[in-house]
């Protein structure tokens, strides 16, 4: 029996509950690799300093050498841009700013040519205050009297005007907000200008999936549902017809205006809200029967890990083909360790359905970026974790290159989550500006964003030395790096083998990825000082390893002999091994 043989029957017989095996006849989305744009920010093709769908189209050959599969964009609908696109009017148009339709659908087609995907950002929560649908609510309009969450107040002892219960929203201060020609209060969980639409209103639910069907119509391969555990409110009628308060955390430092000085046990994660899910994808499901082609359904919720993967659906209910994983960016912080990192990927793996794809995130255009998060050397660690682990691969924009975060001053913040807290000193803990800063291209004018005297927001420093120009021709470069991963994710190991993982020591995670008898582990070393391993502690890891990626400080290269049972790493050094057999 030759030893290829012997290692296959071997691994063959083994058992690992960590372990799992992908179907072979994977869908196009179930091995991807997803690329989120916030659109405003990326490139910018009429010098008017704010990103635009031309600009994205000039970029689409960028995106494809990268190796992306997917497009994620951010709301692109019209919208009066009080939250940047985030409090839509019309979910039927484009926002003039980033182009017309037309241009939209030019990018589609193009995309498609490259084989990559579009997918669109999709706010189905609220509307905006602005929208034709809620001025007509507000009006008691007979047919969308009922679209939105209206309840009347109540008079304190003194006289004053007060909502009719005490739910804060995430943006600080009051979720509710009176509306004078109605004389009710319409409930808001974002800002002010984004009221919550009626999702106890079958009508309203009607709407809301014929704004998907319109959209993969227009050719989008899915749509990410953004704030998806929002969606529901507690129902009233089982509080007397009255929304009930909210109770206190107790948490210290905390005050009545802050979100977390409640626990928001009937405004977020509902009941409901999973079977609203299965509404949805039916929608998505029925364009997909009859096109031949999967058109898939996207999830954003921040919470717990139960709530999360229900998201996947349960029993008869199909839920969402990706309900999005944030363990990478929720569960870890600059003092996580190996065991921090084993335990977030391998709870993730652990809760998902077992024949469900798992996936991958370390960033969005709502977190910070990776490089200023934890540290810019391990900005490949992170990109080998989400581009190797098993299941599919979701980056933000700038993680290939190691974007680290803008810094916007006070005077030029446009985030209203951070001109909401009213304070100049602190705004800078909750503001999503640092993220959304322009993508770094060039080190010329704007970072090559924009041909603008001013862009939407400044630049961060130090583009000079981080953007694409540089990274695509320097020998090593973190968009060296990602280009080399997304090639290796191809083969058979990263696409559908199995996986096991380990923290060799406090500071040193390592995982393999095995197909037959083609078999890799990928090491890192999350601590500042230097580890010695032996990656014999994996079954049938021996002998020497062969490198096919290393980090960009790693003084090893591609092809080098590792020997397994010796391994020295440099702080946050990070390999791709294979096995030699």
């Amino acid at each position: 029996m030759t030893l290829k043989l012997s290692i296959f029957l071997l691994c063959m017989l083994s058992v690992d509950v960590k372990s799992e095996n992908v179907n072979p006849k994977t869908a196009w989305w179930q091995t991807g690799v997803f690329y989120q744009v916030y659109v405003r920010s990326f490139m910018d093709s009429d010098a008017d300093g704010v990103g635009d769908i031309n600009g994205i189209f000039t970029k689409l050959n960028y995106l494809k050498d990268l190796g992306v599969d997917a497009l994620i964009l951010s709301p692109i609908y019209k919208s009066p841009m009080h939250d940047f696109g985030f409090d839509v009017s019309d979910f039927y148009s484009i926002q003039s700013e980033y182009g017309s339709m037309e241009d939209f659908e030019i990018l589609v087609k193009k995309a498609e040519e490259l084989d990559i995907k579009v997918i669109l950002d999709f706010v189905p929560n609220h509307t905006s205050n602005e929208s034709e649908w809620f001025i007509k609510s507000m009006h008691q309009d007979e047919y969308f009297k009922n679209w939105y969450i209206w309840e009347n107040g109540h008079l304190d002892a003194s006289g004053q005007r007060r909502p009719p219960n005490n739910w804060i929203s995430p943006f600080r201060k009051s979720a509710w907000s009176y509306a004078p020609s109605r004389d009710q209060f319409y409930l808001h969980q974002f800002g002010e200008a984004q009221p919550d639409l009626n999702y106890r209103n079958p009508v309203a639910i009607d709407e809301i999936r014929n704004i998907i069907k319109y959209w993969l119509e227009k050719g989008v391969a899915g749509m990410r549902i953004s704030s998806a555990n929002y969606l529901f409110e507690t129902d009233k009628e089982m509080f007397g017809g009255r929304y009930p308060n909210e109770p206190l955390t107790g948490k210290p430092g905390v005050g009545p205006d802050d979100y977390d000085y409640l626990e928001h046990i009937y405004t977020k994660d509902q009941e409901e809200t999973y079977e609203i899910m299965a509404q949805f994808r039916e929608a998505f499901d029925s364009i997909s029967l009859r096109d031949n082609f999967t058109r898939i359904m996207m999830t954003e919720a921040s919470t717990g890990i139960k709530n999360a993967v229900r998201y996947y659906g349960e029993g008869l209910h199909m839920g969402a083909h990706i309900p999005l994983n944030f363990a990478l960016v929720e569960d870890l912080n600059k003092e996580s360790d190996a065991r921090d990192i084993k335990y977030a990927v391998d709870k993730w793996l652990t809760y998902k359905p077992l024949r469900k794809s798992a996936n991958w995130v370390t960033g969005t255009y709502d977190k910070s970026r990776v490089a200023s998060r934890f540290r810019l050397e391990l900005v490949d660690a992170f990109n080998m974790l989400v581009l190797l682990l098993p299941g599919i691969a979701i980056s933000y924009m700038g993680e290939e290159i190691g974007m680290i975060n803008g810094f916007v001053p006070w005077t030029e913040t446009r985030d209203p989550l951070a001109c909401n807290t009213d304070d100049p000193v602190n705004f800078i803990e909750v503001s999503r500006d640092p993220v959304r800063t322009p993508f770094q291209w060039t080190n010329g004018k704007n970072a090559g964003f924009s041909e603008a005297d001013k862009t939407w927001l400044p630049l961060a420093e130090g583009f000079e030395n981080i953007n694409v120009m540089r990274s695509q021709s320097a020998v090593r470069s973190h968009y060296q790096v990602y280009r080399s991963l997304t090639l290796l994710r191809k083969r058979p190991a990263f696409r559908f083998g199995r996986y096991e993982s380990l923290a060799l020591s406090s500071d040193v995670f390592a995982f393999k990825r095995w197909h037959n008898d083609d078999a890799y582990i990928i090491v890192i070393n999350f601590g500042r000082s230097y580890q010695v391993v032996n990656l014999s502690a994996f079954d049938l890891i021996f002998g020497h390893l062969e490198v096919e990626v290393s980090s960009v400080l790693s003084s090893r290269a591609y092809g080098d002999n590792i020997q397994a049972k010796y391994l020295d790493l440099a702080a946050d050094e990070a390999l791709v091994l294979r096995m030699q057999v």
